[in-house]
């Protein structure tokens, strides 16, 4: 009995000693905590999500075209034996641009008009004999079918003169001709043909012409923003209706000076691309736009209510993940993942991801990690010089 109270004891005692070291060994860890510096927030700059109604500006790449474009060609084939233009000029419409070789159809006319000649005599010949047969039949002279075959023969006559006359027509226009005229105001391109060249009468181009005011810009927009777009301003008066305004950049980055209209859509989706074709017409007084220019066409499309806007700068990306870091509680760092929809000037518009209430680190994120304290400093999107114009380079299509 005395043996195994005696375990007892020592089992008790073993586990009084053993609470006490933990105890123990906790206060001083404390202690040491205590004493040990505090983790030293990072200084960043910071500023609200903005929430606000913003009309979505679209941009679309477009090509410049001429409205009319004219591969000139000849109606009548034969050599080319003069060029009243160079490639390059600017010619008017019925100016004269190239000369056939007109000997074969000189002949022609010529010898047309001598068959007229000749059915011309024969038919004043029978009508006079019609005449005299008709005066003979009123004396009971001659049978009245000798009157009816010469009236006949008459006729016959006249049909041949006719045509001899057609023939004699088609000759002169042949001849006429040989004369190229230029069938609209414009410009030619380079490619235009030498003396000498041998033009197969509508089939050889000589050159080809286009015009230069106004221009055609063209350009294609997908299924959705044509959507957005319709229903946004479909209760919209006649001069409020999308593209009557549209405004273009050049490859350069300038603003082109003038503005242009949709004038034509396509009556249905690409079979290849889904997308919507459509040409603006612009005016091109100076003839800066020429045929196959590249430039960017902006327009305005669908107004987004309460839309979510984050700086630019503040989305960090990781492969195909977009996030930010925002202030978290106790103003330490959070990461939150964005769905990012367009760019508006110096900002983006969230699809999800955020509430439109947190506060976005702008300045100083390369230096933090999740978790880590922050010293926040807020500014503004003024202080940062953020826009909410738009950049017609930096909108996503």
């Amino acid at each position: 009995m005395a043996t195994k109270k005696t375990i007892k004891v020592v089992v008790i005692l073993l586990i009084m000693a053993a609470l006490a070291f933990a105890v123990t060994n906790r206060v001083e860890r404390n202690k040491e905590q205590e004493q040990m510096p505090a983790a030293q927030a990072l200084p960043v700059k910071a500023v609200k999500v903005i929430t606000r109604d913003t009309v979505i500006v679209t941009s679309y790449a477009g090509q410049v075209k001429a409205i009319d474009e004219v591969a000139v060609q000849s109606r009548v084939g034969g050599s080319v034996v003069e060029k009243y233009v160079q490639g390059g000029e600017l010619v008017k419409r019925g100016q004269s641009l190239f000369k056939i070789d007109t000997r074969q159809y000189t002949s022609a006319l010529l010898t047309a008009q001598g068959e007229l000649a000749q059915a011309e005599a024969l038919l004043a010949n029978s009508r006079r004999d019609t005449q005299r047969y008709t005066r003979l039949l009123s004396e009971d002279a001659i049978a009245e079918q000798q009157v009816t075959t010469q009236i006949a023969q008459e006729k016959s006559d006249l049909a041949v003169v006719n045509a001899k006359r057609s023939i004699v027509q088609q000759a002169k226009n042949d001849l006429d001709d040989t004369t190229v005229y230029s069938p609209i105001d414009g410009r030619l391109n380079l490619n235009d043909v030498a003396v000498g060249t041998y033009s197969v009468a509508g089939s050889t181009p000589l050159v080809t012409v286009g015009t230069l005011d106004p221009m055609f810009v063209q350009f294609n927009m997908s299924e959705t923003d044509y959507l957005e777009a319709m229903r946004y301003y479909q209760e919209k008066s006649m001069d409020q209706m999308w593209g009557k305004k549209l405004e273009f950049s050049l490859s350069d980055g300038s603003k082109y000076p003038h503005v242009g209209e949709v004038s034509q859509i396509d009556r249905g989706l690409g079979d290849n691309s889904g997308t919507l074709s459509i040409k603006a017409t612009v005016k091109n007084p100076g003839g800066i736009l020429i045929p196959d220019m590249f430039v960017r066409v902006k327009a305005d499309a669908t107004e987004l209510k309460g839309a979510i806007l984050i700086p630019q700068r503040a989305v960090q990306q990781l492969l195909d993940r977009s996030f930010v870091m925002i202030v978290g509680e106790g103003n330490k760092a959070e990461v939150k993942t964005v769905d990012l929809s367009r760019k508006i000037g110096s900002f983006w518009i969230v699809r999800k991801g955020l509430s439109g209430d947190e506060t976005i680190v702008v300045e100083g994120l390369t230096k933090i990690q999740e978790g880590v304290p922050l010293a926040v400093t807020m500014t503004t999107p003024e202080e940062l010089k953020l826009s909410f114009e738009d950049n017609m380079t930096d909108i996503v299509q």
